[in-house]
């Protein structure tokens, strides 16, 4: 009985220790900005800029990129992308680059790419994004070749219209907002001198290092980490009080909810060493500051009440269904990773081969996790020590081929298109692995 108690709390405490070093780390340089950049896309870039250039008169050096790029720029998961790939097939999208526009969407998620950069390293992130697209291209063309005469049947039969045909016009404020967005992102994670060097330092109080001191490194925090936690559970109230009934007005909640997450991406950026008490004043926080002040004035000026209103409700959704998934996730992997013999992940997965690549893919398959917690779960197996190389090859494969994706898919498409896409997608994942692992053989 006591063993088994001591077991239980071993996992307990290892999940505890993941979601605090999650909750407390520089990730949120890049998720609370992602989850901002969004909701931003979602309410403010009109799905009839992209979606208008899926049809199948459009020219395919137009229509593929474009569906590869509204994949991105709608950043929805997986289960989002299944009933806008239906929509637009249905409503007269070419076969190919609606079926590039469901694969990219989830595996290129702002979201996904920025925290997979962030938590398993930008090598990762950056062959993500790229072969993601490449492939998604690549798939969609073949399974419109392959099934080119019945393709050709069907638009015969249809007309392009409505969605296809609209013009939406996009004002100059909204790209300007977008490129400032997405600086704050850079400026938050990119690894570069002007960024990362101290100009002034800031030190706790004296008294601090005994009491405070020592229950941070109990808790194997540093202060910084802790004020983050803080101020995560501060938004956590804020924002259900300001933004839950965002369109019925602004409120002295709504206010204090976004200055709290402004706050929050200024505290996680000065540098702070384990243990410290000492803050550094470094060039990420004058960048962040800067940029955070140029988005108000612009956001404020640029925009109505109404506009701002649809941006936060849409940022207020995405946390809602993604952020609680998270802490799950992260805490799960947390106790996974002390279930899982690490032996056993060396075993099977351990080395670059074919074998191990395609093992991360049929887990991809059969071990689905929502939007964004498979990067702790890839992290935890990294841990355990899977390679690099069958790693990317669950993380192209996750959110493309869960069984619940199947089955949807094949309700809208019929079992043959299906069996096709489906295998493409696990022969150009598993080969991704293994070049990719190949490739870091070569030039480590």
């Amino acid at each position: 009985m006591a063993e088994a108690i001591s077991y239980i709390s071993n996992l307990l405490l290892s999940g505890w220790s993941s979601l605090l070093d999650y909750l407390a780390a520089h990730v949120l340089l890049c998720l609370v900005p992602a989850f901002v950049i969004a909701g931003f896309m979602s309410s403010m870039i009109p799905k009839e800029t992209i979606t208008r250039y899926l049809g199948p008169k459009a020219s395919k050096w137009i229509s593929y990129p474009a569906s590869a790029l509204g994949g991105f720029i709608l950043a929805v998961c997986s289960c989002t992308i299944l009933p806008l790939f239906a929509g637009i097939w249905k409503r007269g999208a070419g076969l190919g680059p609606a079926i590039t526009f469901l694969f990219v969407g989830p595996a290129v998620n702002i979201l996904a790419i920025t925290y997979t950069g962030a938590t398993i390293g930008m090598n990762i992130a950056i062959a993500r994004l790229v072969l993601s697209i490449l492939f998604g291209i690549v798939i969609g063309l073949i399974m419109a070749w392959v099934f080119r005469k019945e393709e050709s049947v069907r638009e015969a039969e249809m007309e392009a219209n409505g969605l296809f045909n609209e013009t939406v016009r996009v004002k100059p404020a909204v790209w300007v907002l977008f490129l400032l967005l997405v600086s704050v992102l850079i400026v938050g994670t990119l690894q570069v001198d002007i960024f990362t060097n101290v100009y002034a330092h800031i030190k706790a109080p004296s008294g601090w290092s005994g009491g405070v001191g020592s229950f941070l490194s109990g808790m194997d925090l540093t202060l910084q980490g802790a004020v983050l936690i803080l101020m995560l559970v501060v938004i956590g109230i804020t924002s259900w009080k300001g933004f839950e009934k965002i369109f019925d007005g602004f409120t002295g909640w709504t206010y204090a909810a976004l200055a709290f997450i402004a706050l929050t991406i200024l505290i996680a950026a000065p540098s702070e060493e384990a243990g410290s008490l000492v803050i550094g004043i470094n060039g990420r926080l004058i960048g962040e500051l800067v940029l955070l002040t140029v988005i108000a004035i612009i956001a404020s000026r640029s925009f109505s009440k109404d506009e701002l209103s649809g941006w936060i409700w849409e940022t207020w959704k995405f946390v809602k269904q993604i952020f609680p998934l998270l802490i799950v996730g992260v805490f799960a992997a947390g106790i996974v990773k002390v279930i899982i013999p690490e032996t056993w992940v060396r075993t099977i997965a351990g080395q670059n081969t074919i074998w191990a690549n395609l093992v991360g893919v049929l887990f991809g398959v059969f071990m689905y996790f929502p939007t964004l917690v498979e990067v702790p779960i890839a992290k935890m197996f990294l841990d355990l020590g899977m390679a690099r190389g069958p790693l990317l090859a669950y993380l192209l494969a996750d959110p493309e081929l869960s069984l619940q994706s199947i089955l949807v898919l094949n309700g809208v498409m019929g079992k043959k298109k299906t069996a096709v896409y489906v295998s493409l997608v696990a022969v150009f994942s598993t080969l991704a692995g293994y070049l990719f692992g190949l490739f870091l053989t070569l030039f480590a």
